[in-house]
């Protein structure tokens, strides 16, 4: 039953048909009371009077014009309303009209009040949230370049090739100001001109033909006055300079730094694009710097590295002499052989078939071999004799004093002495053995290069026949 007479509560409904049912109790209703009274009761009495009538006109004209004034207010507090409710559902660039100064006037504006500052703040957000875009966007340039260098410094500390260093270092030299290309110029022989070293970016290949000369006036502030050469659209090329710089480089900016190497700049690693209006900053042109000084690092350290090869005599390894310790010496005792006509013999060696074993039982295996080996190679001979190892796999001695008959017999102990320290393997893959090729100054030449040649040739034929032998020149 509750539930039945539940439309006549009035505290689920709005506002407006509460107005209405304020507006009947206290106008229309009264009203029609008033009128049923007059026309039945007075009226009949006193019959139809003027100032009766004009009474009963008049009060429905005053109870109309209140119901239209509330009418009135109450469309403005509606329209108030669903203003409101556009602006709670996302709508901040509404507005409400303020038509009169009332309460309801002071509402409306102080809901513009409240969206212009949502608005506002949205505003600043959005330019917050795009700074922010900008800051992270930059931090992520910045930790890609960190990246980079600590790649570099990684491979200078392996003493990687420098052909292989250089080219990664102006690969991530593309990682810099939305670079499309970047080139690294080396001073050639001759000290005069740039010849391209390295180039990277899409379809770069035609930077490798370039070269310019020490006194090119495109870069001859960058070669003689050690400054950057930036070229964007605030630093533009003089106009004889412009047509010769895009036919050669075809790029619009450019970005170069030199590479100073004891005072003197010996490279010059650039990086550039074809954008419009484009603008280098100064962060760019530090960052680049720091590339250009890790290519100065990188060719020092190759130099240091030729010439610490120079300096030692000793292979790491075995600590037997190097190729360069032996080469040297066997000229050495040649020279004093030829000078009192003694004989002096070479001999080369090469283990048969060690790639396999290499590849068979890996590589601490094979350097554990490799230092056996080179002991037995040792003891076999005197302490006026040298032995070295010349390659992976490849043994030699220098033999002052011995002809080759003599040197053929020391080859020949060797290599049973090596045959003899595999026998007792198992695994025939391990049964290592050795091939040897014997010369001997002057019969097979009177130069180390040429001894050595000859050893070598000897050696290809011992290995070629049935390996494990001894090949030396009748």
């Amino acid at each position: 039953m509750a539930k039945n007479l539940s439309f006549l509560s009035l505290a689920s409904r709005g506002l407006k048909y509460k107005l209405k049912i304020s507006f009947y109790l206290m106008s229309i209703l009264p009203l029609l009371v008033c009128i049923y009274l007059v026309f039945n009761y007075i009226l009949p009495k006193v019959g139809l009077r003027i100032d009766i009538a004009a009474s009963v006109v008049i009060s429905v004209f005053i109870a109309c014009a209140g119901f239209y004034v509330i009418k009135e207010v109450f469309d403005r507090i509606v329209s108030v309303s669903s203003e409101a409710k556009l602006i709670a559902a996302g709508d901040i660039t509404h507005t409400l009209e303020v038509e009169h100064e009332d309460e309801v006037g002071v509402l409306s504006e102080a809901f513009n009040q409240l969206t212009s500052r949502i608005r506002t703040n949205m505003d600043e957000l959005k330019n917050y949230s795009e700074k922010t875009t900008e800051i992270n966007i930059e931090i992520q340039k910045r930790v890609l370049v960190l990246s980079s260098l600590l790649q570099i410094s990684s491979l200078i500390s392996m003493s990687t090739k420098l052909d292989e260093t250089l080219k990664l270092i102006t690969e991530k030299s593309l990682l810099l100001a939305n670079s499309e290309i970047a080139y690294l110029l080396f001073r050639g022989d001759s000290q005069s001109n740039f010849s391209m070293k390295a180039a990277e970016g899409l379809n770069s290949g035609y930077l490798l033909e370039i070269s310019i000369g020490a006194k090119e006036a495109l870069f001859i502030k960058v070669i003689n006055q050690n400054k950057p050469l930036i070229l964007d659209r605030k630093n533009i090329l003089a106009d004889n300079l412009t047509a010769p710089f895009y036919e050669k480089f075809r790029i619009k900016n450019t970005l170069a730094m030199p590479v100073l190497l004891r005072g003197k700049v010996m490279a010059i690693l650039g990086i550039g694009n074809t954008k419009e209006q484009f603008l280098y900053s100064k962060e760019d042109a530090e960052l680049l710097d720091i590339f250009a000084k890790q290519v100065a690092i990188v060719v020092e350290n190759d130099i240091l590295m030729h010439r610490v090869e120079k300096l030692e005599i000793k292979d790491a390894l075995t600590g037997l002499y190097n190729e360069a310790f032996i080469a040297n010496r066997l000229q050495e005792e040649i020279k004093r052989a030829i000078t009192y006509q003694r004989p002096c013999a070479f001999i080369l060696f090469n283990l048969d078939n060690f790639k396999e074993f290499r590849q068979s039982f890996g590589s601490v295996q094979a350097e554990a071999a490799l230092k056996k080996i080179a002991m037995l190679i040792k003891d076999s001979v005197t302490e006026v004799d040298r032995v070295g190892r010349t390659s992976d796999d490849q043994f030699a001695i220098v033999l002052p004093e011995r002809n080759k008959r003599q040197a053929q017999e020391i080859a020949g102990d060797i290599g049973k002495k090596v045959t003899f320290s595999y026998s007792e393997e198992p695994d025939s893959r391990k049964k290592i053995t050795i091939s040897a090729g014997v010369s001997e100054n002057p019969l097979d030449g009177i130069t180390a290069q040429e001894l050595m040649d000859k050893a070598k040739e000897l050696l290809g034929i011992s290995k070629g026949e049935c390996k494990n032998r001894t090949q030396a020149s009748i």
